[in-house]
């Protein structure tokens, strides 16, 4: 039996995943423990997998509570100042039980965990990088749609993208910084770009999403494993309470609004689609874990919810309405309803990108999330007979899931390269 180490960096939508993936190494036989943020330690506990709390709680909530986490170029400048930050806080608990019976064998991390690469080139350590989204693969051939405007970007010639991906990158210029703290403190050469020497692992790279939603290309790191979208929502711990389930069978299929489990600053989101759903006659469930965040009085057509399994509401919904995240959209697909999607930073702006191909959702930026825009977006995703086809056509796909025997068997193969 091996000991493996989940590393996961972010929000529940980016946890979840290797909570999944912990499921099953540990029914393999594996010793599984997560080195995750403390706010996650008790979802990690209640699947059975060991943990090793980072932080404290509001550590997590004094980081979301900055507004600018959810602006372009602002939100992409946190994000990898706190990793970099992040780099010895990760390191550690693995350099502790390094030489003891607790010593780990394996280790699953995205990119953005910069301690397990340290810990890879101080220790010997086998890394493999889960990549979430398709946004963190920078390829010249499908280059990720980041920023409003840039789909522009992918029709320039190739020897031209090749190069512009390698200018200065958010990466080498907020994260360095504080990697290399840690390289020099426990004498380990530091790369010379961060983001291109170690942001895949050599030991190999796990894409988490289907090859219909990004299709493999040329230059993407190998080796690698490109599998499907986890789904993992917790729905084996928790149902439907008693309160939802009444007010899901008391009328007509209703619009499921979040704006992500870690966003707490949008009051905005709510009070447009309170208008948005009042202007369509519908009903709405609106999702968020601060309540009070909601427009106050709401009426009986909309029911608010702190958290709930999306995989059984949205079998139940008529379309979702959201940021983004893939673990999200994954969701919305999987559920076969169209999704309108208002991206504000990170990945978001390509994930929309890549749903508004395949012809099952629409997207709007913050600024232009408005309600006549809202009104209308929804008024054609829930009539359109195009979009119902398309959001049929995929959810076929993604119910048509391979067998995770032979994933579990590649990422076992990384403990013998």
């Amino acid at each position: 039996m091996s000991h493996i180490a989940l590393l996961p960096f972010g929000s529940a939508g980016d946890v979840l995943p290797f909570l999944w993936l912990g499921r099953m190494l540990k029914e393999r036989g594996h010793r599984v423990t997560m080195i995750v943020s403390c706010v996650f330690g008790e979802t990690a506990k209640s699947a059975g997998i060991e943990v090793i709390p980072l932080g404290q709680p509001e550590d997590f909530d004094r980081f979301i509570s900055d507004p600018r986490v959810w602006q372009l170029y602002h939100g992409t400048k946190m994000v990898f100042e706190f990793a970099g930050e992040s780099t010895a806080t990760f390191f550690d608990p693995i350099h502790a039980r390094h030489g003891t019976a607790d010593q780990f064998d394996l280790l699953l991390a995205p990119c953005t965990v910069f301690g397990a690469r340290l810990a890879r080139e101080k220790f010997g350590i086998p890394l493999i990088n889960v990549h979430l989204q398709p946004a963190v693969l920078i390829s010249a051939h499908d280059t990720p749609v980041l920023f409003p405007g840039m789909a522009s970007f992918r029709k320039l010639p190739l020897w031209l993208k090749r190069w512009i991906i390698r200018l200065p990158n958010p990466a080498d210029r907020f994260s360095a910084p504080g990697v290399n703290v840690q390289c020099f403190k426990h004498n380990v050469g530091p790369p010379k770009s961060l983001w291109w020497e170690w942001a895949h692992s050599p030991d190999g790279v796990l894409c988490l999403f289907p090859e219909w939603f990004a299709q493999p290309q040329p230059d993407w790191p190998q080796p690698a494993l490109q599998w499907d979208f986890p789904l993992e929502d917790l729905s084996t711990e928790l149902s439907l309470n008693a309160e939802l389930t009444t007010f899901l069978a008391s009328g007509e299929k209703p619009i499921v609004f979040t704006p992500g489990s870690a966003n707490i600053q949008a009051k905005r989101f709510f009070e447009v689609a309170l208008q948005a759903v009042t202007q369509l006659g519908k009903r709405a469930v609106f999702v968020t874990r601060k309540l009070d965040q909601l427009p106050l009085d709401l009426p009986a057509a909309i029911l608010p919810v702190e958290y709930v399994p999306f995989s059984t509401l949205l079998a139940q919904a008529a379309a979702f309405v959201h940021h983004g995240g893939i673990g999200t959209l994954s969701q919305g697909i999987a559920a076969g309803i169209p999704q309108l999607i208002m991206a504000m930073a990170h990945d978001q702006p390509d994930n929309a990108y890549r749903l508004e191909k395949l012809g099952i959702a629409l997207s709007l930026t913050p600024r232009s999330f408005t309600v006549e825009k809202v009104t209308a977006a929804l008024d054609y995703l829930l009539s359109d007979a195009t979009v119902q086809q398309a959001c049929h056509k995929y959810s076929a796909r993604i119910s048509k899931r391979p067998s995770p025997r032979d994933l579990i068997r590649w990422i076992e193969q990384r403990l013998l390269s």
